[in-house]
């Protein structure tokens, strides 16, 4: 009977750190994934070829996206 109690009255904090586990996974996941910036990547670049951004916008939004992957890949790496 104290088990039930027990699990009664924990069940909010237990769900609590539920929660958190999965939006911890989910940020982790969402922080790592390549092929967001592979896509911005290619975005970018469809970009400057139709003439919609210049050239030096182009080499600055590139280099902070490059930076990300390699960001990501570091991270990967270390786990």
């Amino acid at each position: 009977m104290a088990f039930i109690i027990d699990d009664i009255l924990l069940s909010p904090l237990r769900f609590t750190v539920w929660i958190a586990e999965k939006l911890k996974e989910n940020a982790y996941n969402e922080m790592t994934d390549e092929s967001r910036v592979h896509e911005e990547l290619l975005q970018l670049q469809m970009q400057h070829e139709i003439g919609e951004i210049s050239e030096e916008e182009y080499e600055k939004k590139e280099t902070r996206l490059m930076e990300r992957l390699e960001a990501v890949w570091k991270m990967k790496q270390e786990i």
